[in-house]
């Protein structure tokens, strides 16, 4: 991975993570990244939110300026660049900082404004959950009825609203459709109704697949299971305790998610971001709760055809995690590690997501 700041792995990450979206489907531009990270101030979070928030700020009133002279084609793109800039200056505010919901709001706001805009714009769904709600998009399979569709999660610290930028339009081109969902301990899950995340992510799986099943246009009999980073834990306990999923995608493989926090100290940059995805006030509490986020004994139960993608430097998910993952896995399976010799080779794929399209390309074979 290409370090901003030799230094400082996680703030690096972060930038290499929204250069990953400079593509054609607008999520960032290289030099307004490069030019914000220079004005950033390392170590310093008000910096990192301020200059982030500032372009936001500043190509959100581009996007406006565009929609009010009717160049919707211009305001799309500047609507949806500024929503992903928003989404990255939220990214460190902690839980109680007041400038986190109205910050994360505006940043809804915009993707909303530039999606509606776009030629096959998804529709902004609520799947019933127990007392309330998690919300998500449905991008529509443009091949009309009895598609595809895969149904993804993010991780910790992922919004629905990012997976756009990553992974719709790739899904979308391969004729398969997407249910984008924030799930307990999730974007909007967790900051508006106060969903916290749980072990049993399964209940939030079968949720999501149930609304899926009674969707027009949707066959029932091809609907898979995705996610990503934290979310690699919950894609297969998922497949494992709800084997109406025909496929479950991987992305970057969690076999014990408390092992992963046993090298991180408690003042860790995301250690209350933890504490709240989890719905605890202390670090203890937290890293109690993660010791049953684990495959241990659960993806031996997996019975649908899975496909686990992982990068070799991994720094987060050790690529360990990956190959215990596909040990344990008594399904049909593959695996592919990007090796370190190659981009993408990081979690998630951040800085290469061309190394994703082989994992697309296994779904839209298998469905």
């Amino acid at each position: 991975m290409w370090y901003f700041w030799p230094e400082n792995y996680m703030w690096s990450y972060q930038v290499s993570r929204i250069l990953g979206h400079s593509s054609v489907y607008g999520g960032s531009q290289f030099a307004e990244c490069l030019q914000v990270a220079q004005r950033i101030k390392l170590g310093d979070y008000d910096s990192w939110f301020t200059e982030w928030n500032r372009i936001g700020d500043k190509v959100l009133a581009e996007a406006n300026e565009a929609m009010e002279n009717e160049n919707v084609e211009t305001a799309r793109v500047h609507y949806l660049r500024a929503a992903d800039y928003i989404r990255l200056g939220e990214f460190f505010l902690q839980p109680e900082d007041p400038r986190k919901i109205e910050t994360y709001l505006k940043g809804i706001d915009a993707f909303r404004k530039g999606a509606a805009l776009l030629d096959n714009p998804p529709e902004i769904i609520q799947i019933p959950y127990e007392d309330s709600f998690l919300p998500g998009y449905f991008y529509k399979s443009p091949i009309g009825d009895d598609a595809p569709v895969i149904i993804m999660f993010g991780g910790l610290d992922s919004t629905a609203e990012e997976m756009y930028y990553a992974l719709a339009p790739y899904l979308l081109e391969r004729g398969i459709g997407l249910i984008a969902v924030d799930g307990p301990g999730q974007g909007g899950a967790l900051r508006l109704n106060n969903i916290p995340s749980r072990y049993d992510y399964e209940k939030a799986g079968t949720a999501a697949l149930e609304w899926a099943i009674q969707q027009p246009g949707v066959d029932p009999n091809r609907i898979g299971i995705m996610a990503w980073s934290m979310g690699g834990y919950m894609a297969a306990r998922i497949a494992a305790f709800e084997p109406r999923y025909k496929v479950c995608g991987i992305f970057s493989a969690v076999y014990d998610y408390s092992e992963m926090w046993e090298s991180r100290p408690d003042d860790h940059p995301l250690s209350n971001i933890l504490k709240h995805v989890v719905g605890v006030e202390t670090m203890p509490e937290a890293r109690g709760k993660l010791k049953n986020y684990h495959l241990r004994g659960i993806a031996e139960k997996i019975t649908c055809p899975t496909y686990i993608l992982h990068g070799e430097e991994d720094r987060q998910a050790n690529v360990d995690h990956a190959y215990r993952v596909y040990n344990a896995l008594t399904c049909p399976k593959w695996l592919k590690i990007v090796p370190s010799d190659k981009t993408g080779d990081v979690h998630c794929q951040a800085d290469n997501h061309t190394q994703s399209y082989s994992l697309f390309d296994w779904l839209k074979n298998q469905l």
